[in-house]
């Protein structure tokens, strides 16, 4: 009976999922524009390893300051034409504080992850990347009230075995690039990065959303400038002094920076459809997509695990992505639906709402059966006394 009873409850959990109304043109969409993110970072990571190895320049914060400056020029001059609360005055008066603190996690998330390379190898960095998923998750539920069900953290999991599929496929095919000077350093950058970028991006997520994309970016834009620009005069002033410029330097830069602009500039509109989470678990690909880069390039090894490791993240990500979030921002219990308890909470103002009437017109009839009684009883005793 027992294996019955459990085939009766995985079916009715599956029906429950709705899996027609689940896979829509927005998860389409959702996982297109994600994928396209992802080729965006492996633009970046291509231009920047061309840089580093054959042009022996290794300058973040240079790099950094190119995309903030172009996020500058956009969307921070586009708040300065506002006119009312959405001038960027305004908006430094109410919030200011705060998104100097977001531009300053953003700008030390991006130095520590690219300074990591040169003490740790890509294999260390692959697999520490992806603290950000279980941060995420965490500050998500806490800042944000997003609840995740079962179906989520499976997702998570596959898209992690997906990870470990990649960082074994790097092993067979004897990919050891990187540094190994002070790889317990490198490996701390890491982690420190990781989890800059997921507090950036719950932030990012929470602005979007509620403030606007042209708002968060033009801010960034304007705290990520200046702060890039006192770091790199502070730490990268003699490695920029001793760069070989070549109008090959300068258009990898460039191709640097409008890969990282245009990565900044989109990554809101994909985050507005879903999630900073789905965004993260989406963007696992784009190392796979380096490497394919690099079969090409740098003549790298290839390995048939990049294509299982790029199906198993893809069905992670789709799985994530076929089940909504919901979220509670007054209920503190993570395991309950949010939309079912508006749902009942709905129902029981109906209810209550019968039920207050009907004892209602059950008032009225009494009150008018007693008139009558009253009326009558005057009656007989008029008719008594005649009597």
């Amino acid at each position: 009976m027992e294996p019955k009873r459990a085939d009766r409850i995985l079916i009715r959990a599956v029906r429950r999922l709705h899996l027609k109304e689940a896979f829509t043109w927005q998860l389409a969409r959702t996982l297109v524009l994600g994928q396209g993110l992802a080729v965006l970072i492996c633009g970046t990571a291509v231009s920047s390893q061309y840089l580093a190895t054959s042009f022996h320049v290794a300058t973040p914060m240079l790099q950094s300051f190119f995309n903030y400056a172009l996020l500058f020029l956009t969307y921070t001059c586009m708040l300065l034409c506002r006119t009312g609360d959405g001038h960027m005055f305004q908006i430094l008066r109410r919030r200011g504080w705060r998104y100097l603190l977001l531009g300053l996690v953003d700008v030390e998330a991006n130095y520590a992850v690219v300074k990591a390379y040169q003490y740790t190898t890509l294999t260390s960095v692959q697999l520490l990347d992806c603290f950000i998923i279980p941060v995420l998750m965490v500050l998500s539920w806490w800042a944000l009230k997003t609840r995740y069900r079962p179906v989520h953290y499976v997702a998570v999991c596959i898209c992690l075995l997906g990870v470990g599929a990649m960082v074994g496929a790097d092993l067979l095919a004897g990919r050891h690039q990187g540094s190994t000077s002070n790889m317990l350093l490198g490996d701390f950058l890491v982690l420190v990065g990781a989890a800059l970028y997921a507090i950036s991006n719950v932030c990012q997520e929470y602005a979007v959303k509620n403030l606007g994309r042209v708002e968060f970016l033009g801010m960034v834009g304007l705290f990520g400038t200046v702060i890039s620009t006192i770091q790199m005069v502070v730490l990268e002033h003699r490695a920029i002094a001793s760069i070989q410029w070549r109008w090959e330097v300068g258009l990898l830069l460039a191709a640097y920076a409008l890969c990282l602009y245009a990565l900044y500039s989109c990554m809101p509109i994909v985050m507005k459809m879903s999630s900073a989470t789905a965004v993260n678990l989406s963007l696992l690909t784009a190392d796979l997509f380096s490497l394919f880069a690099g079969i090409f390039i740098f003549r790298y090894n290839f390995s048939s695990l990049y294509l299982v490791s790029l199906v198993v993240i893809l069905i992670g990500f789709i799985t994530f992505n076929a089940v909504p979030t919901p979220t509670c921002p007054t209920d503190p219990a993570p395991s309950s639906s949010c939309e079912e308890e508006r749902d009942d909470a709905t129902q029981g103002d109906i209810t209550s709402h019968q039920v207050t009437t009907t004892i209602t017109t059950e008032e009225e009839t009494r009150t008018k059966a007693s008139r009558s009684l009253g009326r009558g009883d005057d009656d007989d005793d008029g008719l008594c006394t005649k009597l």
